[in-house]
């Protein structure tokens, strides 16, 4: 899917930067064509300077995703999860990194998931990045607690993993 949103912008990476980040922050754009987080508008020259491109190209990424049905469909129901993972080190929470091989094989997430709760480890949030929008997606864990080094290996040790990060 996210080769064939930013197919659709082909011509323009200036405008793919723009998809880009509407994708990454999770905004949405309104009936009006502009970019909201919530109900929150956020001004097409914040976009711009954000991403090093003229507003004017905002503005014709917001129209041109307007007068698509798909992308109008798409940028006018996605909305932003809070996360935790920045927030870690401040609440002194855990970030597990999980980078797989085949991130579209089915029960990763159930897997690594019921390895830390036969540990007793309290999963606070669970991100898993869509393969459809981003080239290496990656399985993002956060605990209450350290992850123990045993526990690191065992995941290691999963077919499927590639290699595993801590925060």
């Amino acid at each position: 899917m996210f080769d064939e949103i930013m197919g659709k912008f082909e011509g323009s990476p200036s405008q793919q930067a723009v998809i880009r980040l509407l994708l990454e922050r999770g905004f949405s754009v309104s009936d009006e064509g502009r970019v909201v987080s919530g109900s929150i508008e956020i001004p097409n020259t914040q976009i711009a300077r954000e991403i090093d491109v003229d507003r004017r190209v905002v503005d014709s990424t917001t129209d041109a995703i307007l007068e698509d049905d798909q992308l109008r469909r798409i940028f006018q129901n996605i909305s932003s999860i809070p996360s935790l993972m920045d927030l870690a080190p401040v609440l002194d929470l855990t970030v597990l990194t999980v980078d797989v091989t085949d991130a579209d094989r089915p029960g990763i997430v159930a897997e690594v998931t019921t390895l830390l709760a036969e540990r007793g480890i309290s999963i606070r949030q669970t991100i898993s990045e869509d393969p459809e929008f981003t080239d290496e997606p990656r399985l993002y864990l956060v605990t209450d607690e350290d992850v123990p080094g045993d526990v690191l290996n065992q995941l290691t040790a999963l077919d499927f993993v590639r290699k595993i990060e801590l925060e």
